[in-house]
């Protein structure tokens, strides 16, 4: 795996939209926000030609122009961080656009974004080889003031901070809206892990994941080269993160049993489930838990739930593609990373 050099002072922070773009409200002010906290900072930045399109289907613009961008910043030399400004529903279709041989020829830079985002990150580890951060979007360094979870992200991008723990709170329900577009995380709930079986985990492995809403649409494409990334990396095994967002418990079974048909489970060392946004529903007796369990229990690997990856916050940032270990108990969770390579 290819590592990109950390952040310091000075460097050029770039911006792009291969998914949503901050052309509405809340994400607008914080996206402005971000920008002059990052210059306070002493970052410079550069904004992509898409953060504030809003003229796609699903993502800012149209996947041609899309794409385009991030071959586009990829490409320049003097960005040492692309921040991805938001999620999106339809992020897929700018595949066919992103030219991912250059990718893997460009030296490594850093590539922050969740939810749709899974569809750049994933492929960056599974195609290029390059580690990237499944972690906030650029709106969410806007906020007033920020949440441990944001510096935890700026420190491991500046190489300041490489172990991440589960956070005390986690929020429930945002108060944040267009008219108060910078309130921050809104954290009432106690964090609880769950972990399956019932005892401490110690487990080393390649981190590799994301959104299942996403992972699911790229099996059996041209894109869908994981089963060969986990071969490429069999000596390691894979701790696979992985979180959802529209999946209702029947849709994240229903996505887990297609991952695991595929084969992309063969050498996992564990798996990592961040709370999805249904989070307590329950279908048909059957709930979060037992939707994860019943597919992947077979494996007989560590399963460790409720974590603070992905679309309820705070979210530890996940480095996808880099080796980890994983300690956790029943009130704590730590990932530290390992980025000697």
């Amino acid at each position: 795996m290819r590592i990109p050099k950390f952040l310091k002072e000075g460097d050029c922070l770039g911006f792009v939209a291969p998914a949503f773009g901050c052309n509405i409200e809340p994400y607008k002010s914080g996206f402005a926000n971000a920008l002059k906290k990052f210059g306070n900072m002493g970052f410079r930045t550069e904004i992509g030609p898409n953060c504030y399109a809003g003229e796609g289907i699903g993502i800012s613009n149209t996947p041609e122009k899309c794409g385009s961008e991030l071959n586009t910043y990829f490409a320049k030399k003097d960005i040492g961080a692309l921040f991805s400004c938001g999620g999106g529903e339809l992020m897929c279709e700018i595949l066919d656009y992103v030219d991912f041989e250059k990718l893997a020829g460009e030296e490594p830079k850093w590539y922050m974004g969740y939810s749709d985002n899974t569809n750049l990150i994933f492929l960056l580890a599974t195609i290029c080889d390059i580690v990237s951060v499944y972690g906030p979007c650029a709106p969410a360094f806007g906020m007033e003031p920020w949440h441990e979870s944001l510096s935890d992200a700026m420190k491991l991008l500046m190489g300041k901070k490489q172990a991440f723990s589960n956070y005390p709170l986690w929020e429930k329900e945002s108060v944040k809206d267009e008219e108060h577009p910078l309130e921050p995380y809104h954290v009432t709930e106690k964090s609880c892990i769950q972990c399956f079986p019932n005892q401490e985990v110690h487990v080393e492995g390649r981190m590799l994941g994301g959104c299942l809403d996403c992972l699911g649409r790229l099996v059996g494409t041209r894109y869908d080269k994981a089963v060969e990334f986990t071969k490429r990396y069999a000596e390691d095994g894979v701790i696979w993160y992985l979180e959802s967002c529209d999946l209702n418990v029947m849709d994240i079974r229903r996505a887990l049993w297609q991952l695991d048909h595929a084969g992309w489970f063969e050498t996992a060392r564990a798996f990592l489930i961040g709370r999805p946004l249904c989070f307590g529903e329950e279908l048909f007796g059957l709930d979060q838990y037992q939707a994860v369990t019943g597919i992947l229990g077979k494996y007989h690997v560590p399963i460790v739930m409720d974590l603070d990856i992905g679309h309820i916050p705070p979210m530890m940032p996940v480095i996808n593609g880099a080796k980890a270990l994983v300690d956790a108990g029943a009130k704590k969770v730590t990932v530290t990373y390992d980025l000697s390579e």
